[in-house]
């Protein structure tokens, strides 16, 4: 497809810079506390939308770079060879992909809906690296094509040919050894059926390992007892869910869309935490479709409950409490849904 022309970096720094509108984007923060995005589905300099974008863009001392990628949409990706760093290497246009950021401050994206480097505009499963002092993309991981099965090897063993499947809106985290994790999102299992996965994986030392969940797509959840872990506990399948990890390296998990106790698929209001190996289902209703609790404004009670929805906003504050705000419901897909704007803590 036809490229735009990249300037050189330093001649990209403008007051008047700005990115176009636009969802499901990748972002990082650096250690400098440098802002970056990357991609999404929105519009482009010639207000196209509703496209697919690869643009990376910096946000620093006030103003915007464009750093790399296209100012048109739907571009494909340039994978060039893994592993090695070129600089015509660029991922292709995609959204709803997960993204994390290393010890040593580069960038890491993985899969999404987007364009392979043949042009089809589906499921991907690559996973790339940036290096902001380099400025150079590589292709780390994964296939150069769309619609890929997970290969997910024995459980809990690493091994260079594992590798998740194809998939977008996932939800993810690092720990505190750098070692990045990828939960769920929709997309493709281990025979290349298509649906919700509820799948654990860790990257670690240039190696994927499958550390629980299942290998096929529409499990339903393992809720066990409240408040307790185990080691057969499960959130079912889901996508467009929600998590961030606290100060001690657990991971928290809100909602999305999938299968609850049951296998019923639809909206999930459940909270759920990742510890030591280990899940437990902390607060919420573990059947979909639940409507909130609200109770009265300030005041924590245990029959509080935000209720089900997908595609929030959360984060875990310096005295772990874990916060979740707005989202989405839709339990007629031949209706408007219900857009939230409400504010929770769950005080552990």
């Amino acid at each position: 497809p036809p490229r735009s022309t990249l300037f050189p970096y330093t001649t990209l720094f403008r007051s008047s810079n700005v990115p176009g509108a636009r969802g499901l984007a990748a972002t990082w923060v650096d250690k400098s506390g440098n802002f970056w995005l990357f991609g999404g589905l929105g519009y482009n300099t010639s207000t196209q939308t509703n496209y697919q974008l690869n643009d990376l863009w910096k946000y620093s001392a006030g103003e915007w770079i464009w750093v790399s990628g296209s100012n048109t949409t739907n571009q494909w990706g340039i994978y060039g060879t893994k592993g090695t760093a070129v600089s015509t290497n660029i991922p292709g246009a995609r959204y709803g992909s997960v993204s994390w950021a290393d010890t040593s401050g580069n960038f890491w994206l993985f899969g999404g809906w987007g364009y392979d480097s043949n042009g089809n505009n589906y499921l991907l499963n690559d996973m790339w690296t940036y290096s902001a002092k380099s400025g150079l993309w590589i292709w780390m991981d994964g296939a150069n094509i769309a619609y890929q099965s997970g290969t997910y090897g024995v459980q809990g063993m690493a091994s260079s040919s594992n590798t998740p499947g194809a998939r977008n809106s996932a939800v993810s985290w690092t720990d505190a050894s750098g070692n990045f994790w990828l939960f769920g999102g929709g997309g493709y299992d281990s025979t290349g059926a298509l649906g919700y996965l509820n799948d654990l994986w860790k990257y670690s030392a240039g190696e994927w390992v499958w550390m629980g969940g299942a290998d096929v797509v529409g499990e339903a959840g393992t809720y066990g007892t409240q408040g307790t872990a185990a080691s057969n506990n499960v959130p079912g399948a889901r996508g467009n869910a929600v998590g961030s990890t606290d100060a001690s390296g657990n991971f928290w998990l809100y909602g999305g869309f999938g299968n609850d106790l049951a296998g019923t698929q639809g909206e999930l209001g459940d909270l759920w935490k990742y510890s030591a190996g280990e899940w437990t289902w902390v607060s919420g209703s573990d059947a979909v479709g639940q409507a909130g609790t609200y109770g009265t404004q300030g005041t924590a009670a245990s029959s509080n409950s935000p209720g089900a929805r997908l595609s929030a906003v959360s984060w875990v504050d310096t005295s772990g409490n874990f916060w979740l705000f707005g989202g989405y419901y839709n339990p007629d897909p031949n209706e408007d849904g219900a857009i939230f704007n409400d504010l929770w803590k769950y005080d552990p």
